[in-house]
């Protein structure tokens, strides 16, 4: 069956990993682990990412995802850095929990993102942990199988990859996770994978591409990037013209449905990716900075759990980007 090219719709596809310093095995705990995947939940829904798989072992991570208007660098270091602080707290102890900073690699091709999705949730398999990966809870296999309430995948984006209906992707999908059990790279570590190339990388591709992802956030703060530097009444100005809804409604006390919800994303898009500050919102918008954070945790709340205001989000984002170039 042939299959939608859908991998660069938006931004790279990566394998991203990391490993625990400090000998640990953190995630052999519930409670560890569950705040894990909790944190990578939110912050792939904050920063627009699109998880295929992901797998949590005692000592390390394993991600496939694909970037949407965020850069890589800010949702992962949010990430390992939430997991440290949590862990530190609650362990009373301090350092660095990783070995260093995470690795990703990009992944170019369809055939190798299967793989990698494969070779993800039969981690724990290729641990001897489990026989069958559905019985391991700390992967995104079972949330492809329909059985989580709250996947972190973007299931039906995956399931796209493998047929046009959910019952036959899964039945693909399931084929090509049994077909791939005796494959010699199951297991293997990431640098001998059939996606990482071995080797010095090629000229123009960084093996790591922290160092093109910190140029390109440190020209985003100079405003020289995509997404521009603005100042708050330019924002609420520009932003409020692409959501169709005048200024002074905005600062009026109406708490319509339409307005309420302009509000929100306004705040959560300013504060969250154009670095904007809560009290000069509040200036702008001639609320309290008290009223404009609770605005914020409403919006952050439903950037969460409401899909479509989560693509709205990112719709303004690019809108806003294009209208300041």
């Amino acid at each position: 069956m042939p299959r939608p090219n859908r991998i660069f719709a938006e931004g790279g596809v990566y394998h991203v990993y990391n490993r625990l310093g400090r000998g640990e095995r953190v995630f052999d705990r519930d409670d560890a682990a569950s705040a894990f995947v909790d944190l990578l939940r939110d912050v792939a829904q904050r920063d627009g990412l699109t998880v295929f798989a992901w797998c949590l072992m005692a000592n390390h991570y394993h991600l496939a995802l694909r970037t949407g208007v965020v850069a890589l660098d800010r949702p992962m270091r949010s990430l390992q850095q939430r997991v440290t602080r949590g862990l530190n707290l609650r362990n009373r102890v301090w350092g660095p929990l990783w070995q260093g900073r995470y690795k990703a690699k990009l992944v170019q091709d369809q055939r190798y993102l299967d793989q990698l999705m494969v070779y993800i949730h039969l981690n724990p398999v290729a641990a001897g942990i489990v026989d069958d990966p559905a019985e391991y809870r700390w992967s995104g296999h079972r949330e492809l199988l329909g059985k989580v309430g709250k996947p972190v995948i973007d299931v039906d984006e995956v399931l796209r990859l493998f047929g046009t209906t959910r019952r036959a992707a899964r039945a693909a999908y399931v084929r090509q996770l049994k077909g791939a059990t005796e494959e010699e790279w199951i297991g293997e570590a990431p640098g001998r994978l059939p996606w990482w190339r071995l080797g010095r990388p090629a000229k123009d591709e960084d093996e790591d591409p922290e160092t093109t992802i910190r140029a390109r956030r440190a020209r985003e703060e100079r405003g020289a990037d995509w997404r521009p530097a603005i100042e708050a009444e330019d924002f609420v100005a520009r932003g409020a013209e692409r959501l169709g809804v005048d200024v002074d409604e905005l600062r009026s006390s109406r708490r319509g449905e339409e307005v309420v919800r302009a509000r929100e994303l306004l705040t959560v898009l300013g504060v969250e990716r154009y670095r904007l500050k809560v009290k000069d919102l509040a200036r702008v918008l001639q609320k309290t900075p008290d009223g404009m954070t609770q605005a914020k945790a409403r919006g952050a709340r439903r950037r969460n759990e409401d899909d479509a205001f989560r693509a709205d989000l990112n719709r303004l984002d690019r809108a806003l980007a294009r209208s300041g170039k």
